[in-house]
């Protein structure tokens, strides 16, 4: 039996980066998945084997569905199929809706969730004739109650949502779990844009006080995804510390 492969995208740094971590000290075939970040992403693989651990960097814009076969294509050639995907992959945006521009909400939606569908539609065959598999999505907590000046970035972790439980339903039968993670406001480059009121504002409305970590969601999503959960798919699992409950 071949060693299980793994694939995380945006994997290069926060969420992504720590469970990709994670995977790989588990014993996992991990493939960290970068387009802008690629650079560190390579890093962060050469770091890993330098450790012993089983890693390669590959690249792909999610948003095009011929750079996501190719990047299938690449793991495949090395370690046979993805046995588990991480669709971590993301951009965010802070802005107006009236100001919101068709290049913000198509790129909004060409990563966010379309590159979760052609990742999806990449996997699934060896999965479906492995007969098992598991994915995991990363959408946010605005995926279910929706934020204000994120309306695109809400839309499309919403859709996300959507996909995640009727994709579920689809491939259950043959054997491949498919769940969601909606995590709240994480210490991440992503919210680096924040100022400090608003990191001072999220906290105060956080019943925990605080913001997570990537290592807390890390942890989330290897649960979703191995066999702790086994009985478990189309579900939506949101770490945010009570903000959204």
């Amino acid at each position: 039996m071949k060693n299980k492969t793994v694939l995380v995208t945006g994997a290069a740094t926060g969420i992504g980066r720590s469970t990709a971590e994670l995977f790989a000290a588990m014993g996992y075939q991990v493939a960290i998945g970068c387009n802008h970040s690629f650079a560190e992403g390579l890093q962060l693989a050469r770091a890993l084997s330098e450790m012993g651990m089983s890693t390669m960097a590959v690249k792909a814009d999610l948003s095009q569905p011929d750079q996501v076969d190719a990047m299938f294509r690449q793991i495949e050639s090395v370690w046979g199929g993805v046995d588990i995907l991480i669709n971590n992959a993301g951009i965010a945006q802070q802005k107006l809706f009236t100001d919101i521009t068709n290049e913000d909400w198509n790129a909004m939606v060409g990563v966010n969730l379309s590159g979760v569908f052609y990742c999806c539609r990449a996997a699934l065959p060896y999965m479906i004739r492995q007969k098992a598999g598991s994915i995991v999505n990363v959408s946010s907590m605005w995926g279910i109650c929706g934020a204000s000046c994120e309306v695109h970035y809400s839309a499309v972790k919403a859709g996300v949502i959507g996909l995640t439980k009727a994709l579920a339903k689809e491939v259950g039968p043959s054997g491949i779990r498919v769940n969601c993670i909606a995590p709240g406001a994480i210490a991440t480059r992503m919210n680096d844009n924040l100022d400090e009121e608003a990191v001072a504002l999220l906290r105060e409305e956080t019943p925990l006080g605080r913001m997570g970590t990537p290592e807390e969601i890390a942890k989330a999503i290897a649960f979703l995804a191995l066999e702790d959960s086994a009985f478990t798919t189309g579900q939506v699992l949101s770490p945010n510390g009570g903000l959204v409950i």
